[in-house]
């Protein structure tokens, strides 16, 4: 899987620099930045502010909060000033996201309240690329940026957006700033992090499209497994979340999540929806862990945390799951996470655990 981190900050930073650097003589100061209320000069500076301020939050190790300071520029200083400042603020970000170990987690307020080094290097592009087309645009600059890194950021933090032919275009009708054909006009936009809940042992660590497409094909998916993982249900199932998605109806919280050991911040299993609650407020859940993790009780601890955090939901009733006569322990792990056998066939048990809505 193609990384997001500091190689992809620095290209995104060379870029936007690149371009505006052959407007340096320009006024920035009176031209207004494409469709906002800012000007040109103050968009600029708002971008190295967003970068030092991903690269606080990470370095910091922030979780309750934003780290409370911010950058000031220097009086008289010029446009070349401003992008030198863009330049040292990405790399200051790039080299932060390079040295967070995977595990880390900062605060962020959208929407779960926390990013890992991955969501923050992805944030900070997503600002660069588009207030660098906001500038571009108020100052008559044409900005393209690489097809591949704009398909990376919409992969990691726009979930929830169908992925387009073009990403670029993609990506500013995702930010408010373009349309494509056959979707409505965006409004009010937000990117999402991946959803991440703790467990006792673990943390059971939403995965994202990026992370569904290395998966499916055989990969990681960013992960540092145990021996004999990822199991073949968590390659499955992160295929179904990446129909979803290219389908455009995938939901981030309803998907996949690997389970994520807080030992030694190896992954053990997978565990995930089938899809979004029906119109009864029943969802299905299901499971698996590597085989060289089994046997420790992982998968009743995960299962009871996201059931949890599922019937916490107002949208749902009940958890469901079903599984092959011959499976005692996937059974034994459903009845000792408060599950109860409700039906059956020839071919598989279902279970269910009802909620207070339920």
């Amino acid at each position: 899987m193609r990384s997001m981190g500091g190689e992809q900050v620095e290209e995104a930073v060379a870029g936007a620099v690149a371009l505006l650097r052959t407007a340096t003589g320009r006024d920035w100061e009176t031209v207004r930045a494409g469709r906002l209320e800012w000007s040109c000069r103050y968009t600029a500076e708002h971008i190295a502010s967003d970068l030092i301020a991903y690269a606080g939050q990470l370095a910091g190790r922030a979780t309750e909060a934003y780290v409370p300071f911010e950058i000031t520029l220097d009086d008289g200083t010029d446009n070349e000033g401003v992008l030198h400042v863009v330049e040292t603020t990405g790399a200051l970000l790039a080299a932060t996201v390079r040295t967070t170990p995977r595990e880390v987690r900062a605060f962020h307020p959208y929407p779960f309240r926390s990013a890992n080094r991955e969501g923050f290097a992805a944030m900070g592009i997503t600002e660069v690329l588009a207030h660098t087309h906001d500038i571009a645009e108020g100052l008559g600059l044409t900005h393209e940026p690489p097809a591949e890194l704009c398909a990376g950021v919409l992969a990691r933090i726009f979930p929830h957006v169908q992925p387009g032919a073009d990403p670029w275009r993609t990506l500013l009708w995702a930010t408010g700033r373009g349309e494509l054909p056959g979707r409505a006009p965006v409004t009010g936009w937000r990117w999402r992090n991946n959803l991440v809940i703790e467990a006792e042992r673990l943390t059971l660590q939403g995965v994202t499209p990026a992370a569904a497409t290395d998966l499916a094909a055989g990969g990681d998916g960013g992960f540092e497994w145990v021996e004999s993982g990822p199991f073949q249900g968590t390659r499955d199932a992160a295929g179904m979340l990446l129909k979803a998605y290219e389908a455009g109806v995938h939901r981030p919280e309803w998907g996949v999540f690997v389970l994520v050991r807080h030992l030694d911040g190896r992954a053990v299993g997978g565990m995930g929806f089938h899809g979004a609650p029906d119109e009864d407020g029943r969802v299905e859940i299901g499971y698996d862990v590597a085989e060289a993790a089994r046997g420790c009780g992982y998968a009743t601890e995960a299962l009871r945390a996201l059931s949890a955090w599922a019937l916490a939901r107002e949208e749902v009733t009940s958890v469901f799951a079903t599984t092959e006569h011959a499976n005692l322990a996937s059974q034994a792990v459903l009845v000792r996470a408060g599950f109860t056998r409700v039906a059956g066939d020839e071919e598989q048990l279902a279970y269910e655990l009802r909620g207070p809505r339920g």
